[in-house]
C-alpha cells in the first residue's frame, strides 16, 4: 500500500501530537517536520528529514500546519502554491469565511486541496451542531467550551509585548458565554497593567469576560484537558421540546491532532478547492474500505 507522505509544519504542543497520530495511521508516513530552527532536533525527530521550508523535503503529498493561527494563511498559500494539500486549525471563528475563500483561490489554480479549521473547535463541533440544525431545524445552540486551556488563546497571549509565559483558561458560564482566565509570567522591563490591558484588547479576547493575573510560574498550573458540552433545544417538524445534548472531555492537543490528520486524509479525495469539516463527506476522514466502513457504521 502506498503511503500518504505528510510533512508537520510546527512542532510544538500540536505537531508533537500530530507525530503520534501520523505514526498510528497505517495509511501515512512521515515526510519530514519543519522547524523556524532546524539545528533543533530532539532525539524523537533524528530519523526523519528536519527542515526550515517544505520546499526542501521530498514528495509532500500534504501539509499538516501546526502553526499559530494568525500565520496559517501565509503557510498554506505557500504550500498549496507549490503543489502540496494542506490542513490546518485556524481558530478564529469570525475569520473562517475569508480564509476559505482566499485560500481556495489559490488551491484551485494549482489543482491542490486546503481543508481548514480542521480540529474540535472548529471542525468536528461545527460537524455536530450541523447534525443538531438539520435534526431540529427550529431552536438554539449553545456550545459550552472548558473548563481547559485554550490553546489558541495561549498562543496569542505569548505573542503579546511583555509575556514571558502564558496560559489561557476557558470557564463555561453558560448559554454560550464564556470566561477567560489568563495567567502570566511578565518579562522583566515591562509594566503589568499595560500587559493586561494589551491582552484584553486582543481580538481573541476582547468580546469576552477576561480576567489576567501574574503568577510566579505558568507551568504550574498547566493541564491540556479540556471538553465542551453541545444543547439545542429545537423543533423536529411541528413537534417542540426536542433536546439535543453532546458531551465530550478531551486532551486538547492530541484530539486536535487526530483530526488534522483524519483531514489530512481527507484532502486526498476531493477535487482542488478550500473546505471546512463540514463540506467534506464523514467517510472521506476514515481509513479503511468504503464498502467495509458503510458495513461497520451504518
Amino acid at each position: 500500500m502506498k503511503k500518504i507522505r505528510a510533512a508537520i509544519v510546527g512542532y510544538g504542543n500540536i505537531g508533537q501530537y500530530v507525530l503520534d497520530a501520523i505514526l498510528s495511521s497505517p495509511d501515512f508516513e512521515v515526510a519530514g517536520i519543519v522547524r523556524r530552527d532546524p539545528n533543533n532536533v530532539p532525539d524523537e525527530l533524528k530519523k526523519y528529514p528536519v527542515v526550515k521550508a517544505v520546499k526542501e523535503l521530498k514528495d509532500v503529498e500534504v501539509a499538516i500546519l501546526c502553526t499559530p493561527t494568525r500565520s496559517v494563511e501565509e503557510y498554506a498559500k505557500e504550500c498549496l502554491a507549490a503543489g502540496i494539500n494542506t490542513v490546518d486549525s485556524y481558530d478564529i471563528h469570525g475569520g473562517i469565511v475569508v480564509l476559505r475563500k482566499s485560500l481556495d483561490t489559490v488551491a484551485k489554480a494549482n489543482n491542490t486541496v486546503s481543508i481548514i479549521s480542521a480540529g474540535w473547535d472548529p471542525g468536528t463541533d461545527s460537524m455536530v451542531r450541523s447534525m443538531f440544525e438539520f435534526m431540529a431545524p427550529k431552536g438554539i445552540t449553545y456550545t459550552n467550551f472548558g473548563p481547559g486551556m485554550s490553546m489558541g488563546h495561549t498562543v496569542a497571549v505569548k505573542a503579546i509585548k511583555g509575556v514571558k509565559a502564558a496560559l489561557s483558561m476557558t470557564i463555561p458560564v453558560g448559554t454560550g458565554i464564556h470566561r477567560r482566565m489568563v495567567y502570566i509570567e511578565v518579562e522583566d522591563g515591562h509594566n503589568f497593567a499595560d500587559v493586561a490591558a494589551a491582552i484584553k484588547a486582543d481580538d481573541y479576547f476582547a468580546h469576552d469576560e477576561t480576567h489576567v493575573m501574574q503568577v510566579e510560574c505558568v507551568d504550574n498550573l498547566k493541564d491540556m484537558g479540556h471538553g465542551v458540552n453541545m444543547v439545542r433545544k429545537g423543533v423536529s417538524g411541528d413537534t417542540q421540546n426536542q433536546l439535543l445534548d453532546f458531551n465530550m472531555k478531551i486532551n486538547n492537543p492530541a484530539l486536535t491532532a487526530q483530526v488534522l490528520v483524519a483531514s489530512a486524509r481527507a484532502t486526498l479525495k476531493q477535487k482542488p478547492g478550500a473546505y471546512t469539516m463540514i463540506e467534506v463527506p464523514i467517510i472521506d476522514y476514515i481509513y479503511g474500505d468504503k464498502e467495509a466502513l458503510i458495513k461497520k457504521l451504518v
